[in-house]
């Protein structure tokens, strides 16, 4: 069995390592093509050992492609994952445009796969935001364990969650700073390097950014609608890998050594839980990885069952094109399987 696939954004740096993922996992295929603006055609992309050509998305036609992952923005998904959805294409969507839609499951394999059987309605599956999808590969197994009440949770997102034009001025202005010429933001309202900045997407009328508000919308959408959930998320300058420091209050009592023994068994979670010095994960050590790492886990003594945990994971990855991936692995074993 094997799968025509189109990639969508193949340029970007999400596009980049789903082409990267799709073949370190050996994903069936057989075709895959990379698509972008008419700018971009006629360049080219890795693919394996392969160089492909990438091709516009404005004059493709998406007959006979059996999934397509968008990786482009929200933009570029409203206008072409309908028309894609509507030639037979599976969609799946890596913007936030449709994430809170009802008829549009919003997918963590490792959380709530069996929300999969939805994705008929609209013929397109939404990916969560990327520090969402990794505090419920966290959370998940402890929810199933004494319930979970309420999330307090601060993240460290790094740059490359706003692009490449991102990476870039962290980068120029690391540079800057040691040449010593000037500071000139661009891209962030401040300066981002040697600095940390508690803004990410815009801002909401009760004082939130929209950002925060997607991690409690779409926590409660996947895991559990009666979970409470406050977030800050900021914006740090590491180049790759979201952490994020989460106090959860359950129902009942949950040890922090039932927590630890239920997180190693869990998919999709790597705890490294030492009490000394580095015995904890941090973004250099997840770059690249598959995993949500978990660390720092201990009681929360301000509440009656609470816990603190450290969660770590490559944002590129598990937060955007690894969760993609997944979604249609698990897609492709459950729902569109096929005989050639």
């Amino acid at each position: 069995m094997s799968y025509r696939i189109a990639v969508i954004g193949a340029t970007g740096l999400v596009g980049q390592e789903m082409l990267n993922i799709l073949a370190e996992r050996d994903f069936p295929v057989s075709e895959v093509i990379p698509l972008a603006s008419r700018k971009s055609m006629g360049q080219t992309v890795s693919y394996g050992d392969k160089m492909l050509k990438v091709k516009a998305l404005d004059t493709f036609d998406f007959a006979g492609v059996d999934i397509a992952f968008f990786a482009a923005g929200s933009e570029v998904s409203i206008e072409y994952a309908p028309k894609a959805a509507a030639a037979g294409t599976v969609v799946i969507d890596n913007s936030s445009h449709f994430r809170m839609d009802p008829d549009v499951p919003l997918i963590v394999p490792e959380v709530n796969a069996d929300a999969l059987a939805g994705y008929t309605k609209k013929n397109i599956i939404a990916n969560p935001n990327c520090s969402t999808a990794q505090l419920v590969v966290a959370l998940k197994p402890l929810h199933n364990l004494a319930k979970i009440k309420r999330v307090v949770v601060s993240t460290y997102q790094s740059v490359s969650g706003a692009g490449n034009a991102a990476s870039d001025e962290l980068f120029t202005q690391t540079r800057a700073i040691f040449v010593n010429d000037p500071i000139e933001p661009e891209l962030f309202t401040k300066q981002i390097a040697f600095n940390v900045i508690p803004h990410i997407d815009s801002f909401l009328e009760d004082g939130s950014t929209k950002e925060e508000w997607k991690m409690m919308a779409e926590t409660k959408k996947i895991l559990d609608p009666n979970i409470e959930l406050i977030a800050t998320c900021v914006r740090v300058p590491v180049f790759v890998g979201h952490s994020e420091a989460v106090f959860v209050e359950f129902e009942s009592d949950i040890s922090p050594g039932t927590a630890r023994k239920t997180l190693r068994e869990a998919p999709g979670c790597l705890v490294i839980d030492k009490r000394e010095d580095g015995g904890y994960v941090t973004p250099v050590e997840c770059a690249g990885d598959f995993a949500t790492y978990i660390s720092r886990i201990r009681r929360d003594p301000t509440v009656e069952h609470g816990l603190s945990l450290w969660v770590v994971s490559d944002n590129l990855r598990k937060g955007a094109a690894l969760n993609s991936v997944q979604i249609a692995e698990t897609l492709i074993a459950r729902h569109l399987k096929k005989d050639t």
